[in-house]
């Protein structure tokens, strides 16, 4: 049977300093935490009642800046998945929300984390150095432009715009147009952004529909801007979950709309807007189900994007 004391030995430190990190009764340096859980899990120590403490197994943390343009509703369904999967786990959540950068990362790490879910991933993220010299395993919900030597899982955003396209070409439609994510996020290079605008315009080139790209805050007056300048436009893709109900207000009635949402969120527009699924609570669970796997040794480095689905509706 593991004792304390053989796990004080494997990682060469005191009896006192592994019940310390058990307990969080004091403070204890990250290196030194890490290591104590790192022999933890070598010797398979167990407390009695068999019952590891949340921090003992390592905490996941959650590295979400909330900047401009961030729809908090939105990016709460990724976290409260990641939290009841991590909690069934045995382990807790730690959600850091200051826009730090590289310095937010190493500031988590010295919390007693075992690993991190990062969101909000741009596509040159000045994130990505710290992140791949990390002393603990990470996993991004999206896709930088280089993604080697990283675990990333996002829907496929490219693809999902490009369905869209196809909706509405479809029906149709000749002269079309994208209502984005607010100009902050452009402005970031956000990676689901510029890849969704990439596949829109590769996907309206491959039809032959004239196609336009704006921005769109959430008050969504960049549509009835957008509709008065360009009366020609019949068919609107919307990804703006905030904007999407003063955009369904304020277009006419002969526009065709399809929107990228949760499809709870379609369902409860009137009328229902079709729309292709964002699956938060997915991604959330599966996050944090690669995160495991890394930190019990797996190696899984790579990219692995969800395939999006589109519901026609009203």
């Amino acid at each position: 049977m593991v004792t304390i004391a053989d796990v004080a030995h494997h990682a060469g430190v005191a009896p006192s300093t592994v019940s310390y990190v058990l307990t969080g009764k004091r403070a204890i340096s990250s290196e030194t935490a890490h290591r104590v859980w790192d022999s933890i899990r070598s010797l398979g120590y167990r407390p009695r009642g068999g019952i590891l403490p949340p921090s003992a197994v390592g905490a996941v943390g959650v590295v979400l800046p909330l900047r401009e343009g961030i729809n908090v509703a939105v990016v709460m369904r990724f976290v409260r998945a990641m939290v009841d999967s991590a909690r069934r786990g045995g382990r807790d959540v730690l959600l850091v929300t200051g826009d730090e950068g590289p310095q937010g990362v190493l500031r988590t790490v010295e919390s007693p984390v075992a690993g991190l879910v990062v969101m909000d991933v741009e596509m040159d993220d000045p994130r990505l150095p710290a992140l791949r010299r990390c002393p603990v395993p990470s996993v991004l919900i999206g896709v930088p432009t280089d993604p080697s030597g990283l675990t990333c899982v996002d829907l496929d955003f490219s693809a999902a715009y490009g369905m869209c396209v196809d909706h509405l070409a479809d029906r149709g439609h000749r002269d079309i147009a994208l209502l984005g994510a607010p100009r902050a996020v452009y402005e970031r290079r956000t990676g689901y952004a510029e890849r969704g605008v990439a596949g829109f315009s590769a996907a309206a080139a491959r039809r032959g529909v004239n196609a336009v790209v704006r921005a769109c805050e959430a008050d969504g007056r960049a549509a009835a801007e957008l509709l008065a300048e360009r009366p020609e436009i019949t068919g609107l893709v919307v990804h703006n979950e905030a904007a999407l109900p003063a955009v369904l207000a304020g277009a006419p009635s002969p526009v065709d709309m399809v929107a990228i949402c949760p499809d709870e969120v379609a369902r409860r527009t009137e009328p229902r807007v079709s729309s292709v699924h964002v699956p938060a609570e997915d991604l959330g669970r599966r996050a944090v189900e690669l995160l495991v796997a890394r930190i019990e040794g797996a190696q899984r480095f790579g990219v692995e994007l969800l395939v999006p689905a589109l519901t026609v509706r009203d």
